[in-house]
């Protein structure tokens, strides 16, 4: 299965602006053998189906990431 380069998270408030990240795949696989995502800092993890189904993954305690929704980037 080919999957993109890269997805583009926005992290949708009602409070404030949106907040969109962009992420990179790597070359480990989640729980539910779908490639890890991250941004460049490697604090936003994301597992992604094919689907666009993203299972947020932390990377280091106390995080509440809500669940993005998933843009799949186009000049990848």
């Amino acid at each position: 299965m080919d999957y993109p380069e890269s997805y583009q998270l926005v992290f949708q408030s009602s409070a404030v602006e949106d907040d969109a990240v962009i992420v990179r795949r790597t070359t480990q696989s989640g729980a539910g053998g779908y490639p890890v995502y991250e941004d460049e800092t490697g604090i936003i993890r994301a597992e992604i189906s094919e689907r666009g189904e993203v299972r947020m993954i932390a990377s280091g305690g106390h995080q509440m990431l809500g669940t993005p929704l998933v843009v799949p980037e186009q000049n990848a």
